[in-house]
């Protein structure tokens, strides 16, 4: 980023002894923790003439690290393992879906249109479309979306909306020059032919391509990318390992104590039964103090206990119009209100979404911050979010990089992320977003809130933020 944005914000109020204290203060907060608080009704965000879109309900199989249960298997089966628990958690009539949209951002080869696929499977009928989205870490949001702007237009009443992501096979090239010899060895027709073109072939031909979490644009892993926001914004390692502890500790309560219950069981064919993630591990700040920086050596403060890991696993949501949901029984759980996506430079601001989203989504849908009453973020890095945070909360950023008056201020610790977040329960890229809203929904009820604000930034310099309002108890 720019000298003049580095040295000030570096002056910006983020301290060690503020992340510690935001740190206790959301560990001690007990009202996520018991049971539902009575709803502070404000105003409603229904519109005249526009549909209410609702969620009835969502769910994922449990997302595990990469390299371990669904080492074997492949995207498909993931998702079909969501939509058959969706549809066995909900009972909904699978010829009454009128439509199904799979986010999804490495892209297996056999199956390339992974929304159908795993449709298919999970016995869907074959007269039901389905696409499949890509936008990075917000291809899910961007699914759900897609179905609420069905739903609105009035093409569909029922949408299934969901996402996947296995990294533990990704596709892996042969070289360019490998790949022209072979196509071209492909239509050669004869003997001769054939045997000049292998003896064109060359040791190098032979490297593969491997893929690589880095943006196309600028060549840079958004590890680095990470590593330099943190730096420019002034976050400290400690600050990122307390924020990241805060995660896992948070997200292990969680757990422990029943409230993901969007997690369905997934009996992995040949293998035991999965029944929760597996990457929540809260540590101490010694233990993790002890790793190298991971990306920027060796003075990078991004590590692994800091930054979201590769992750397997897959998210499914049914989505209908408010009017279908209540003619089919069913209690809706949240309705979708306003929407934004935004982008900006993706090598100085890749990971600022969140910053450039909210204030946006906030005046779309007429809500204050203080209106909120459930943050969910994605995080990809713990010096990911402080960043935002701190951006959110200068006036200085808002002026010079949003061209805004003021700044939108930052949302109070002791409302965002309290049952952890994609530091501690994975990030499959193209699941996390359905994650966020469910979360969002169940938080609401559980704490007695009406309105919910999530918002993910994504590669590519892009990010997108939705209002979710609790459907009235």
């Amino acid at each position: 980023m720019s000298f003049m944005l580095s040295s000030a914000l570096r002056n910006l109020p983020v301290s060690s002894a503020w992340a510690a204290g935001v740190f206790t203060r959301s560990l001690s907060c007990s009202s996520q923790f018991q049971s539902s608080a009575q709803t502070k009704t404000k105003k409603s965000l229904g519109k005249s003439g526009v549909k209410n879109v609702v969620v009835v309900e969502g769910v994922r199989i449990p997302f595990l690290q990469s390299g371990t249960t669904y080492a074997d298997l492949m995207p498909h089966d993931l998702a079909r393992a969501a939509l058959q628990g969706l549809l066995t958690r909900t009972s909904v009539p699978r010829d009454v879906v009128d439509y199904i949209v799979y986010g999804t951002v490495i892209q297996e080869v056999k199956t390339s249109n992974v929304a159908r696929e795993a449709a298919l499977g999970a016995g869907f009928s074959d007269k039901t479309p389905a696409h499949t989205v890509t936008m990075a870490c917000i291809s899910s949001n961007q699914a759900m979306t897609t179905g609420v702007g069905m739903i609105a237009a009035g093409q569909c009443d029922v949408v299934v909306a969901g996402g996947v992501e296995l990294m533990s096979d990704v596709p892996i090239r042969h070289s360019r020059k490998m790949r022209k010899t072979m196509l071209t060895l492909n239509r050669a027709k004869t003997l001769g032919q054939k045997l000049s073109l292998i003896s064109k072939i060359r040791p190098d031909y032979f490297a593969p391509e491997l893929p690589a979490v880095a943006e196309f644009s600028t060549s840079e892993t958004m590890g680095h990318s990470a590593d330099r926001l943190a730096a420019a914004f002034g976050i400290s390692r400690l600050e990122q390992d307390e924020y990241a502890l805060r995660s896992h500790t948070l997200a292990k309560r969680a757990q422990d104590e029943g409230l993901l219950q969007d997690v369905v069981s997934f009996k992995v064919p040949g293998k035991d039964t999965v029944t929760k993630d597996n990457g929540i591990r809260p540590s101490s700040l010694e233990q993790m103090g002890k790793l190298k920086p991971a990306f920027v050596k060796p003075y990078g403060t991004v590590t692994a206990a800091n930054s979201s890991f590769l992750t397997d696993g897959a998210s499914a949501m049914l989505i209908m119009s408010e009017e279908k949901a209540l003619a089919m029984g069913y209690k809706p759980k949240a309705y979708l209100r306003d929407f934004v996506y935004v982008s900006q430079d993706p090598k100085d601001q890749l990971l600022l979404g969140p910053t450039y989203a909210t204030p946006k989504v906030l005046e779309k849908a007429g809500l204050t911050l203080n209106d909120i009453d459930v943050f969910e973020f994605h995080e990809a890095f713990a010096g990911q979010i402080l960043a935002n945070l701190k951006a959110m909360d200068s006036d200085w950023f808002a002026q010079n990089y949003m061209g805004r008056k003021s700044k939108v201020g930052a949302p109070p610790l002791d409302k965002f992320n309290t049952w952890g977040g994609s530091l501690s329960l994975g990030h499959p890229f193209g699941a996390t977003g359905c994650r966020l809203v469910i979360t969002a929904a169940h938080r609401l009820k559980k704490e007695g809130g009406q309105f919910g604000l999530v918002a993910a930034c994504a590669a590519g310099g892009q990010g997108h933020a939705m209002i979710v309002e609790l459907y009235p108890q």
